[in-house]
């Protein structure tokens, strides 16, 4: 397999991945798109600003590739803690999620115009930060895709839509009665487990 092989599964694999996170967005009210569900303020459309951020680091920054454009609030300097990810009551759905599209074009232009070779460095890493492109990619879309499992979960914890994408949602079936028996048995065998380790 040549390099212009390997970038382009790379390529199209980070691309499939910030598809199923901006889809996990769609029908969902703004309420919806911004609570947060988890004990750590996770929600759906911080999760788009902060993965627009790791676009625009990693393969702008890295590469000597300035986004040009303003970031959202959240990635300045001496912005609190946890700020990258969530969205201010003043900004919009439309423009935390075009700004995520403007950074993975970004993103494409760096993925296209370098090798897989072409030496990055990461100014947040120290001494440690000097990279190749291929790492970056590999890096990014093990990001990507470990966020697109939290923005999984968080849409089905809101309204029970889970899965890949629209039309494949790579689940085994798609009948409510099956989930709810499916979830009954699970639960009843953490019930029966933990019987068991009490009794023990």
């Amino acid at each position: 397999m040549d390099e212009s092989d390997v970038k382009a599964d790379l390529h199209r694999y980070l691309q499939a991945a910030r598809e199923a996170v901006l889809w996990k967005l769609d029908a969902l009210s703004e309420h919806d798109i911004r609570r947060p569900l988890t004990r750590t303020g996770t929600n759906l459309l911080g999760l788009v600003k902060h993965l627009g951020g790791i676009e625009v680091g990693y393969f702008g920054d890295t590469f000597g590739r300035p986004f040009g454009e303003p970031l959202p609030a959240g990635f300045e300097e001496e912005a609190e803690p946890n700020a990258e990810f969530w969205a201010t009551a003043a900004e919009t759905r439309e423009q935390i999620a075009g700004f995520y599209r403007q950074a993975c074009a970004h993103a494409d232009e760096t993925i296209g115009t370098l090798g897989l070779d072409a030496i990055g460095h990461v100014p947040w890493w120290g001494d440690q930060g000097e990279v190749r492109l291929h790492t970056m990619l590999v890096h990014v879309l093990a990001e990507t895709n470990r966020h697109a499992g939290h923005a999984d979960i968080a849409r089905e914890l809101i309204d029970g839509t889970a899965g890949l994408q629209p039309g494949n949602d790579n689940l085994p079936s798609s009948d409510e009665a099956w989930w709810q028996g499916h979830r009954a048995r699970l639960e009843r065998i953490a019930q029966e487990s933990a019987m068991r380790e009490s009794a023990s």
